[in-house]
């Protein structure tokens, strides 16, 4: 999902930037303890100073504002007070790199960075090299929050379509064509092709505040992406042209989770698409998604089950004091773990001690409104067919737990319409794979998998 395997994010959210010789975009590689993690500095140097972005691509967070850059003295240095990180590092201008250490709770561990990309597949063999179908530049308008979105509508050149879909992507700022571009995969522009070849006309746009669309992306929730997808239904039912057509949602990890609610409530949504989507309260589903990344690391079972342990207590923290500022948040959190501590080590020996700097990602309104989701609660109010389908070997949102959630409300919700399939062999991003590792993503030619891409077209196509 966008935002972060919580297994990974005391030790990766943020990173950042330097100047002059500085500025621009660098690459590094952030060896931690169960995996690694690509991540990108986007530097700039302004009147007061600089600013820096940072890219976690392999987790698809992009964009992430640091709000402490400094560079004097050839000496880098990157704060981001929220998520409690730093990085300091050395500009070498002879080799153009900066050789430094990042910091983010207890975990200190060296990042080194440079102008070469790492880890980019030069080819991506699923990319479409021609466009035999109509294609147009598109934008609509959230009414709701009055921001404007920009897409791309490409509908078949040969006879009118009778379906039309709207594409949800997942986590973090996003463009149209779900890019990630480290790793170099378009999995919307690959799927919507497909699509569209195959009689289905497609409505795909970038996320607010990314691309050409505006908004405020950072201060949004999921509930706001929503009113942003619903606009997108919305835009098909105002064109003469289109509005015949009967509208569907295809919604990936987070984009799963938003499909429900929109379809929930706009009677408009005739049929739903889940991929890789949440089935199960979405406490539990990171709890299991930090299980799977510190098994996939080699980690021991003391070790995974102290992790839950720990993860569970912020969560139930965060959710029963939802109507608490984040100041007094943050020091109920930090009261609640000094008192797990000092039961977990007996004299004050053992562990090292967590404070709510090393959980800063459950502070932003996104991750508030996220921890206290329960799917099954639109899931349940679903008439419309729905297709779910989930790789076995998602390391992020677990197919076997995820799939039987999804079965459940919609047989509570006596819907006769919907498949629920586990496709063998595929990871978050329906790559087929042999580990589901998302340090596979950027290695994987295949940007979609045939057998994935086939099953959500005849899916459609037969309704």
């Amino acid at each position: 999902m966008k935002r972060l395997f919580i297994s990974l994010s005391l030790i990766c959210i943020a990173v950042a930037s330097f100047a002059q010789g500085v500025t621009g975009d660098w690459y590094g590689l952030l060896k931690v303890p169960g995996g690694q993690l690509h991540l990108v500095m986007h530097v700039t140097k302004t009147d007061a100073g600089y600013t820096a972005t940072m890219d976690s691509p392999d987790q698809k967070a992009l964009g992430i504002p640091m709000d402490k850059v400094s560079f004097i003295d050839n000496q880098l240095a990157i704060g981001w007070s929220a998520g409690g990180m730093t990085y300091t590092g050395t500009f070498l201008p002879d080799s153009n790199k900066v050789n430094g250490t990042f910091k983010q709770g207890p975990g200190s561990y060296p990042l080194n960075l440079s102008r070469e990309k790492s880890g980019v597949a030069a080819d991506r063999p699923q990319d479409p090299k021609e466009f035999p179908y109509h294609q147009e530049e598109v934008q609509f308008t959230n009414s709701k929050a009055g921001n404007q979105l920009s897409g791309t509508l490409t509908l078949p050149s040969t006879g009118k379509p009778k379906r039309i879909v709207v594409l949800i992507s997942g986590s973090g700022p996003q463009n149209r064509n779900s890019e990630v571009a480290l790793i170099n995969h378009r999995p919307f522009l690959v799927l919507s092709d497909y699509l569209t070849r195959n009689g289905i006309g497609v409505l795909r746009y970038d996320d607010r505040g990314v691309g050409k669309s505006n908004g405020a992306f950072g201060s949004a929730t999921s509930a706001d992406f929503a009113d942003d997808a619903e606009a997108g239904v919305n835009y098909i039912l105002s064109r003469p042209d289109l509005k015949s057509m009967a509208v569907g949602l295809i919604g990936h990890s987070e984009g799963g989770m938003i499909a429900p609610m929109v379809a929930a409530r706009n009677k408009n949504v005739k049929f739903v698409v889940l991929l890789a989507g949440p089935g199960i309260p979405i406490t539990e589903l990171m709890v299991k998604q930090n299980e799977d990344m510190m098994l996939l690391g080699g980690a021991n079972n003391e070790s995974i089950n102290t992790a839950k342990g720990t993860i569970r207590t912020v969560y139930g923290v965060v959710i029963s004091n939802s109507t608490l500022s984040n100041s007094l948040l943050k020091q109920k959190i930090d009261s609640t773990l000094s008192v797990s501590y000092l039961k977990t080590n007996t004299g004050g020996a053992g562990g090292a001690k967590l404070t709510s700097n090393d959980f800063a990602a459950v502070l932003t309104p996104w991750f508030r409104y996220f921890l206290a989701y329960k799917p099954a609660d639109n899931l349940v109010k679903l008439k419309c067919p729905v297709l779910a389908l989930n790789g076995t070997l998602d390391k992020q949102v677990n197919a076997e737990a995820n799939l039987a959630g999804i079965q459940a409300a919609l047989t509570k919700a006596g819907n006769k319409r919907f498949e629920a399939v586990a496709m063998p062999g595929l990871n978050h991003l329906f790559q087929t794979t042999s580990t589901g590792s998302p340090n596979e993503y950027a290695e994987l030619t295949e940007t979609f998998s045939p057998v994935a891409l086939a099953k959500v077209t005849t899916w459609i196509n037969q309704l």
